[in-house]
């Protein structure tokens, strides 16, 4: 027996669901992010979506489920909307910052416990890595800070975008993505080796070396502008060589 028009239509009706935003319900297609599902209602974002598709760190949001009493939080930029999820967007995660200047602090593990003292409050229950929307081991290079092991931590917090969520589940109050920014300073300042091409190229811009080539671009129109940066550039002449 062939489907009917009417059977047809109602298969292909998209699924809603009902979730709540800053308190008020809004019915919503179950497949939306809940960025996505916010603009769907009608909110439009200003801030706190800068990449749009994952992992720029900006949209950290709390909820709760239907019937569940725990708060969870995510990036509403990779979450996917859920009957009943009550939201509640974050502008920022706030946490205590360190005040320090990189070229006379020591790349040591009293530096960490001076300008954050909440790492050696750490419980290593990993609430902390188990709420990362990068899957960073985040208990792992905090211990690593604790033990004055700067260049493990540095690579370990490497992928860190700053959404604070870590923050947000630490029992200990410990603000884990500043304690990754000031390693990955550290290591960068004193553990890693500047390569001698670096330093020549600055000294090159420091000196105006590529002023004169910068201004003849900002100068070209459009038309002549894109045939150079499509056909006339240095990499492309290699390839075809």
């Amino acid at each position: 027996m062939s489907k009917t028009k009417t059977q047809t239509k109602e298969e292909n009706k998209t699924p809603m669901v009902k979730i709540y935003i800053m308190g008020s319900a809004h019915e919503v297609p179950a497949s939306l992010t809940i960025m996505k599902a916010m603009e769907y209602a009608g909110f439009k974002f200003t801030r706190g979506a800068g990449c749009r598709a994952g992992f720029c760190g900006a949209c950290a949001t709390v909820y709760r489920k239907a019937g569940d009493y725990r708060i969870y939080a995510a990036l509403a930029c990779q979450t996917q909307v859920e009957d009943g999820m009550v939201l509640t967007q974050l502008p920022f995660v706030p946490a205590p910052k360190g005040k320090y200047d990189v070229n006379k602090v020591s790349p040591t593990a009293n530096t960490i416990l001076k300008l954050y003292p909440e790492v050696a409050r750490c419980l290593s229950c990993n609430a902390c890595s188990k709420v990362c929307p990068q899957e960073i081991h985040v208990m792992d290079y905090i211990q690593y800070s604790l033990q004055g092991q700067i260049s493990k931590a540095a690579e370990e917090s490497f992928d860190c975008v700053q959404c604070g969520l870590c923050a947000i589940r630490c029992p200990a109050e410990i603000p884990q993505y500043h304690v990754a920014t000031l390693v990955r300073r550290l290591h960068g300042r004193y553990n890693m080796i500047s390569p001698e091409t670096l330093e020549a190229r600055v000294e090159e811009i420091e000196a105006g070396f590529y002023e004169e080539g910068l201004n003849e671009l900002m100068n070209l129109p459009i038309d002549k502008l894109r045939h150079k940066y499509y056909h006339e550039r240095d990499f492309i002449d290699q390839k075809k060589a």
